[in-house]
């Protein structure tokens, strides 16, 4: 069963909507490997100004499936494409953003969020650490906000997510808020679009030829660890891990 929407377009503008409500829209290999196919037909498709990545359901991601994790590999070369992708790419929030998603949120151009969405990177807590979404992540976002939400994985609103840079924009309504982004898009010629997010990607762009190998082997490297087993064992079963004091 497909986990991503069929492509819905109107004006220049494709939306694609992750739709696996039965586990949060988790990144599994499937959902990974859809939507880097997705965003490649996008990028062929001259009719295509810009994309929308939005969501069913209460979630707009929960980070990686645990039960089916995508290929670190994989999961970078998603990010690195969503950055790299000649035309826009806009989040639409209107729900959780957990761990493994906050990058693929961060790989967008522009993102808005509602009062309904949420955000946290809990990694530390099941023993791991946000490795491969640090290169779309720490370019974006507020060294001091960073720095806190990493180690402590506290939840935090729509406002501090723009506060902090981890979105564009918090807004009441998502849809209104969207409306002016999306006029500009449409306004802009494709090679004036390519062009001006090339400029503004090339940091984030530097960082995954950085340090794509090292935060790979080094993700790979806790999820084999004692702490990851226990920590993943603990959040599926629902109970505190070992080292809960």
């Amino acid at each position: 069963m497909s986990q991503l929407a069929p492509p819905a377009h109107e004006r220049g503008v494709t939306t694609l909507t992750l739709d696996s409500p039965a586990n949060r829209n988790a990144l599994s290999a499937a959902l990974v490997g859809e939507l880097a196919e997705a965003l490649e037909d996008c990028a062929a498709d001259d009719g295509v100004r810009a994309v929308v990545l939005t969501h069913t359901g209460t979630t707009f991601c929960a980070g990686a499936d645990l039960t089916a994790p995508p290929d670190p590999h994989t999961l970078v070369a998603l990010m690195r494409r969503i950055v790299a992708l000649p035309k826009p790419v806009v989040a639409r929030v209107t729900g959780h953003v957990r761990a493994g998603g906050l990058g693929l949120l961060a790989a967008c151009d522009i993102s808005v969020a509602g009062p309904g969405a949420s955000f946290a990177l809990t990694e530390s807590r099941l023993g791991l650490a946000p490795a491969v979404i640090s290169m779309p992540l720490l370019p974006r976002v507020d060294p001091r906000a960073a720095a806190r939400y990493y180690l402590t994985g506290e939840r935090f609103d729509a406002a501090e997510a723009a506060r902090t840079g981890f979105v564009t924009q918090a807004a009441e309504d998502v849809d209104q808020a969207l409306v002016p982004v999306l006029d500009g898009l449409r306004r802009a010629s494709p090679q004036g679009l390519a062009a001006s997010k090339e400029l503004v990607a090339a940091r984030v762009l530097r960082s995954f030829d950085q340090y794509s190998e090292d935060l790979i082997a080094r993700s790979a490297a806790l999820f084999a660890s004692d702490d990851a087993r226990e920590g993943m064992t603990a959040f599926l079963e629902r109970r505190d891990p070992a080292w809960r004091l």
